[in-house]
């Protein structure tokens, strides 16, 4: 059957084979993703990291992590639609992001932006409104020194990035997954 021929079928009503159609094109397109989020691959469209591939790595020590933001973040992050859809307990995607701060170390947060052991960290300042208008709460100012079992993490790839200097410090514990950059733009 030539591609006219199908579309002819389609608009004369056949119901079952439009259906059977749209079936096949959502799994052709679903299915590259489903197959690299199980080898281990991310990709990123967030603003928060370059753009591209990301995947799995065993090293405790990689610098870039996946996690679902913890509660009542995650829900305000979803609720705001600052996060696609995925699965996370509050039905939005994990987020990436880069660690800037563990055990040990001390974080600094001012209007100026967040300071890792003193050194200011670019495109990290707060903001008052988000990029619709809506008020933002910025984590409290002050100087809090990193716990262990805790990290502080921040993008200071984009301004607008929802992290650390909203949410403070999140536990190890709901780290998913380490990542490496695979492929980036």
């Amino acid at each position: 059957m030539t591609l006219a021929g199908l579309f002819d079928r389609l608009q004369r009503g056949n119901l079952v084979a439009s259906k059977r159609l749209t079936g096949m094109a959502v799994a052709a397109f679903a299915a590259p993703f489903f197959l690299l989020g199980t080898a281990g691959v991310r990709i990123n469209s967030s603003p928060s990291l370059p753009l591209g591939f990301y995947t799995e790595t065993s090293d405790k020590g990689a610098r870039l992590i996946e996690f679902c933001p913890p509660e009542p973040y995650g829900s305000f992050m979803a609720g705001r639609g600052y996060r696609s859809a995925g699965n996370c307990p509050d039905g939005g995607s994990p987020l990436m992001k880069p660690v800037i701060a563990s055990a040990g170390d001390i974080v600094e947060i001012s209007q100026r932006g967040l300071a890792v052991n003193g050194v200011l960290l670019s495109n990290t300042a707060p903001k008052s409104i988000d990029s619709k208008g809506r008020p933002m709460t910025a984590w409290t100012s002050g100087q809090y020194r990193v716990a262990v079992g805790f990290v502080w993490v921040a993008s200071t790839y984009n301004t607008w990035s929802f992290d650390s200097r909203y949410f403070g410090p999140i536990p190890t514990g709901i780290i998913r997954n380490r990542l490496k950059p695979l492929l980036t733009l």
